[in-house]
């Protein structure tokens, strides 16, 4: 390939503007920036980088249902995990 990927800048830039948004990263946004990084069909260094860095964002206070069963696939697909939680 003799161009570089440069969908990780793409990704970094979206979760600045989701964040940016509410302060928060919903699944539906996740979906978006993990679709990015699977569009050409592969999933580049980079691109689990800037995923494992979006991730370490995300507070335990955000994880609903929907978000938990996303990071549930993140991990099991890239071996990104997000911080565990307990709940008292």
């Amino acid at each position: 390939m003799s161009k570089e990927n440069r969908d990780f800048l793409e990704m970094a830039f979206h979760s600045v503007q989701c964040f940016g948004n509410d302060g928060r990263l919903d699944a539906t946004e996740l979906a978006k920036i993990i679709a990015i990084a699977e569009r050409d069909g592969v999933t580049d260094d980079n691109e689990r980088r800037v995923l494992g860095n979006i991730i370490a964002r995300i507070r335990p206070d955000e994880i609903d249902a929907a978000m938990k069963a996303q990071l549930d696939g993140i991990a099991k697909k890239y071996g990104i995990q997000a911080t565990e939680t307990t709940s008292a």
